[in-house]
């Protein structure tokens, strides 16, 4: 699965990996600020990495959790979704808007190969300094470059390069950041 072959999702170890997930998902959803250092405890054990002052608003959902690594600072607002198939990596200081969904996971095109239930999953890698703006959907296999804005609502299918602003469904760059 993290080499991005072909895998049954449906496998016992996948399974019960997924449900550790949703556990500790569960657990932190439902913690309260009041909490902090629990809620601090569930993001260590949840990611395979997860930098200093990393807050996230719940609810917070992913698929595996131990195939994301998280930078410094890194803040994800409201109702934000990983699907961390395969590797997820963050750099430091960045933002995630409310509602970002971040997809490793595909399936194949043709309906006959989809019928068989296999899928596969290609990395994503979104570099520091990023801004996702809110509703953004990053696509398999995708990099965000470093100091790049990704505009709400946008559907990133393609790279982003570092220092761009890049919206739309497609999304693409309209221009260059100051940096």
């Amino acid at each position: 699965m993290l080499a991005g072959q072909d895998y049954d999702a449906l496998d016992a170890e996948l399974v019960s990996e997924r449900q550790r997930a949703r556990r500790l998902c569960r657990a932190f959803n439902i913690s309260t600020e009041e909490q902090a250092s629990e809620r601090k405890r569930i993001l260590h054990e949840l990611f395979a990495a997860c930098g200093r002052s990393v807050y996230i608003e719940p609810p917070f959902y992913c698929d595996y959790g131990n195939n994301t690594r998280l930078g410094d600072e890194v803040f994800f607002n409201f109702n934000c979704t990983i699907l961390d198939c395969a590797a997820v990596t963050m750099g430091d200081r960045v933002l995630l808007g409310p509602s970002v969904q971040i997809y490793t996971a595909t399936h194949p095109l043709p309906a006959s190969e989809r019928r068989k239930g296999m899928e596969s999953a290609q990395a994503i890698e979104i570099g520091s300094d990023v801004w996702i703006g809110g509703g953004a959907i990053l696509c398999p296999g995708v990099t965000v470059g470093s100091g790049s804005v990704i505009g709400a609502g946008s559907v990133v299918t393609h790279d982003v390069p570092d220092n761009c602003v890049a919206v739309g469904n497609p999304c693409q760059v309209i221009r260059k950041t100051s940096e």
